[in-house]
């Protein structure tokens, strides 16, 4: 959306990528790392160049709708997950901040759920985790 007078930019006036770029960026990297994917593997699934990939992360080159919406598929999610926590009014003013950026620990606690193949187990799993971090310590 424009104002009069004003022309849409792929690029703010500083020359910085478009905030909503950074966001799609920033989201796409928190998937690719939380699935485990480097930007190689990712590139490869959706025949790109791992450069390609850094650029779209960093919110550097846009990517667009077609290419978005096979990157959704190779990361398994819905394209509409690459614009969560966007801010809806007023259009983004500042730089978008990723939600959290996971950490080593969290990223391979990650991995190691999602390769279980029991489901019983990794619901179990799932369970317990949720009594121990439960403060007071009651259980459900």
């Amino acid at each position: 959306m424009t104002t009069k007078g004003s022309k849409y930019r792929a690029r703010t006036e500083s020359g910085d990528p478009d905030p909503i770029d950074v966001h799609v960026g920033g989201r796409l990297r928190l998937r690719r790392t939380l699935m485990g994917l480097s930007q190689t593997d990712l590139a490869r699934s959706v025949g790109l160049t791992f450069q390609q990939v850094q650029k779209y992360e960093s919110g550097a080159n846009r990517v667009s709708a077609s290419r978005l919406f096979h990157i959704a598929e190779s990361l398994d999610v819905p394209v509409s997950f690459f614009f969560d926590d966007m801010p809806r009014e007023g259009g983004l003013e500042e730089q978008p901040k990723v939600a959290f950026e996971p950490d080593r620990e969290l990223l391979e606690l990650t991995r190691n759920y999602r390769s279980i193949a029991d489901a019983e187990v990794r619901r179990g799993i799932y369970e317990l985790v949720k009594r121990l971090a439960n403060k007071d310590g009651a259980t459900e």
